[in-house]
């Protein structure tokens, strides 16, 4: 028979590895998505720093590196959140359709455009605005906005111009600009009489393809790609999207954001809270050590280190009013391309923001 001690270990210890187990599945496991893309270099920063980013109050433990993290506020455990990878802010809408999906980030047209087809999500919180830029292959003769305006003005045929998703935030601003600078635009390649053509390359890592390819005279696309193109020789920045005309309409402008489901909203509103929180301070911290941030995004994304210290993106705290008045901008530019069909179609903002939005949590983050 074990003396009195040992037994008293042994039962200690068979306590201990089975109450753990309970402890776990107490928690509940969030599906969350983002995209390989330093527009979500907070979520990255968050994940990869661990207890280095504990000072925040609110930081990510890891349980399976790059797969599983425990959220936590403070010392207590809130919830297990499974990473999902998504391609495109498209098929992150169409994972939140379909249930695969309770929070994420995403760009925030192809989440009006997943709202108005009805799925039930909200916006939770901005992530970042700026860090999309028009590409040129290098060597090409296109360097500045100037020469590419010259070159659609001259051109016989189509300037084909490629992006990633047809509801990517870089794809909506180009087409917009380009609208109202009076060009005709199309995306179906049978339309010789349209002076642009924009072509579908599907996702951010056919850009650099097509372009070093010379499918396309360009391409629009978020960063790391102006980026990657630049430091690999691939391509040569044009512009930054920020100063396409008409000149002003697009400093600023909303990109990225954070997103539950309904059903996450309703059912785990202080896992949602405890996220926006961290989205928010990991978006100060971004902000305030802007190259370490980079590097450690672009490690993350197995990038140059140079690509990621590159980076001209601004993380946001707030829904400020110019960053609402670019949402509604977006949303008109939306309807006036008949692109949507549902419930926001021919709305204005203010008709449609508490269909859009759920201010209540980044409120009380802040």
């Amino acid at each position: 028979m074990l003396p009195k001690i040992m037994r008293q270990l042994v039962l200690a210890a068979v306590l201990l590895a089975t109450a753990l187990p309970v402890r776990a599945a107490d928690l509940p496991v969030l599906k969350t998505g983002f995209i390989f893309t330093t527009h979500h270099m907070p979520f990255l920063v968050a994940c990869s720093k661990g207890e280095g980013l504990k000072e925040l109050g609110v930081w990510l433990k890891p349980v399976a590196e790059r797969e599983s993290y425990t959220l936590m506020d403070g010392e207590k455990p809130v919830a297990l959140l499974d990473l999902v990878v998504s391609k495109s802010g498209a098929e992150t809408a169409a994972l939140f359709a379909q249930k695969h999906l309770d929070m994420g980030i995403a760009s925030i047209t192809a989440i009006m455009a997943g709202v108005d087809k009805g799925t039930p999500m909200k916006i939770v919180c901005p992530l970042q605005t700026e860090g999309m830029g028009l590409i040129a292959p290098k060597g090409s003769s296109v360097k500045t906005l100037d020469d590419f305006m010259t070159l659609v003005r001259q051109t016989k045929e189509p300037v084909k111009v490629g992006f990633h998703s047809p509801t990517s935030a870089p794809k909506i601003v180009f087409e917009g600009a380009m609208r109202q600078a009076g060009f005709k635009v199309t995306l179906d390649p049978s339309d010789t009489t349209a002076q642009i053509l924009l072509v579908d390359l599907k996702e951010t890592s056919n850009l650099l393809a097509a372009l070093s390819a010379k499918q396309v005279e360009a391409v629009v696309g978020p960063s790391p790609f102006p980026e990657i193109a630049v430091t690999r020789g691939a391509g040569q920045l044009v512009c930054d999207l920020r100063d396409l005309p008409p000149s002003g309409q697009w400093h600023d402008f909303p990109c990225c954001v954070g997103v539950a489901s309904a059903e996450a909203l309703q059912q785990h509103p202080e896992v949602v809270g405890a996220f926006v929180r961290l989205i928010v301070r990991a978006n100060t911290w971004c902000n305030a050590h802007r190259e370490e941030a980079g590097s450690i995004a672009a490690q993350w994304l197995g990038l140059p280190a140079e690509a990621g210290r590159m980076n001209r993106l601004v993380f946001l705290n707030s829904f400020s009013d110019s960053w609402m008045r670019g949402a509604g901008q977006y949303l008109d530019i939306l309807n006036r391309m008949g692109k949507f069909k549902g419930e926001l179609k021919n709305r204005s903002l203010d008709q449609v923001r508490p269909l859009l939005f759920d201010e209540s949590l980044l409120r009380q983050a802040k």
